[in-house]
């Protein structure tokens, strides 16, 4: 599956292992997120790109997460011209959530998609 010109999976393809970046803005991630998925909102991103550098796994896939989509599409292409093996999450967190996936308020309670 494509997004325009970006590879894009569904959640269901996703698995534990995956490293996961959500680049949904602070009260979006506050309100609920996948555990364990790092965090860096599209409105910094290329200031705070180093810390995907450090972050991500030398030679593995960086799945891009936003809220339905199309945030993520933006930055895995972005990521794509960087040379990383960026994929876009199709349906996002909504997706996540709907597909009964763990949501996260990051303070030990389950968080919920905004």
């Amino acid at each position: 599956m494509h997004f325009g010109s970006v590879p894009t999976v569904g959640v269901d393809a996703l698995t534990s292992e995956d490293f996961l970046l959500d680049v949904r803005e602070d009260d979006e991630w506050e309100a609920g997120h996948a555990e364990g998925a790092l965090h860096i909102p599209m409105s910094d991103f290329v200031a705070r790109y180093g810390e995907l550098t450090e972050a991500a796994p030398a030679d593995g896939k960086v799945y891009v997460l936003c809220r339905v989509g199309g945030r993520s599409a933006q930055v895995a292409q972005y990521l794509i011209q960087q040379g990383v093996d960026a994929v876009n999450v199709a349906g996002g967190m909504q997706a996540w959530e709907a597909a009964g996936r763990p949501v996260s308020d990051g303070k030990g309670g389950s968080g919920s998609v905004v």
